[in-house]
């Protein structure tokens, strides 16, 4: 009997797909039976059954020497879900030096979760287009459209996804290339959660650490944080065909936060 969405043998290339929500992204493309292509810096840990390819994906050369290796493997490009992503807390303006947004921190942000992005998408779309079919998913956020405190660099390259999704569907759609950006509320601690970034934030928001998750427990109107497969199921949903005329528009998976 044919699965309900169908993605048998479908190549999926997921950045940073070694922790967090990528890594439960690629579990659930596997389990639905799909070639899963992990690109990241970092090797992903109990995933055997999928292909790894170290990528750094500022770097245009070695994005697009990955879709050549992805190429040669497989032969087409079926879903590019562009995940990767850094989150640096830091306030405008600090006492400390060390919270205060600097140079660095807004280039590497930017680098890694816009231009980063931009490498894929355009690597990927190239293959795509010869094909005349494809699925792009950008990974944004729900702070993207409220802001966020202590996150205005994260909250403004998520708002470029959002921005760069609409635009690249306009022109990759009616070549049959789907382009949709999703946007999780509060998550479950992911990788994003390291001791630099619970220090960070804990100093920012003037809170303690075991305050964070109630935090954002009151932030959503269900009372909770989002589970890791709840956005996975989204993305899976909207990479299969039972999605086919949703495009050029950014999912909400945010318990009610975004609205």
């Amino acid at each position: 009997m044919q699965k309900w969405l169908d993605l048998e043998n479908k190549v999926v290339i997921v950045t940073g797909g070694s922790s967090g929500i990528g890594k439960r992204m690629c579990q659930s493309f596997m389990e639905q039976g799909a070639q899963v292509v992990i690109v990241d810096l970092h090797t992903p840990e109990e995933m055997e059954s999928c292909t790894f390819i170290c990528c750094d994906v500022t770097s245009k050369d070695e994005v697009e020497q990955m879709v050549c290796q992805v190429m040669e493997i497989f032969g087409h490009i079926d879903v590019l879900v562009n995940n990767a992503g850094v989150s640096i807390p830091r306030l405008l303006v600090d006492a400390d030096s060390r919270y205060e947004l600097d140079d660095t921190v807004f280039d590497k942000t930017m680098d890694v979760n816009v231009k980063g992005a931009f490498h894929c998408a355009q690597a990927c779309a190239k293959s795509m287009l010869r094909q005349h079919h494809g699925v792009i998913l950008n990974i944004s956020s729900e702070c993207s459209k409220e802001g966020s405190l202590a996150q205005s660099v994260y909250s403004a390259s998520k708002a470029a996804i959002e921005s760069l999704t609409r635009s690249w569907a306009k022109e990759l759609s009616p070549q049959g290339i789907r382009v949709v950006a999703i946007a999780p509320g509060p998550m479950e601690a992911t990788a994003l959660f390291s001791a630099s970034y619970i220090d960070a934030m804990c100093h920012c928001r003037h809170i303690q650490p075991e305050a964070i998750g109630t935090t954002y427990h009151a932030a959503t109107l269900m009372g909770r944080e989002g589970h890791l497969e709840e956005i996975a199921n989204t993305v899976l949903f909207l990479a299969s065909d039972r999605a086919s005329f949703i495009t050029g528009t950014t999912i909400n998976v945010s318990g009610g936060k975004s609205r």
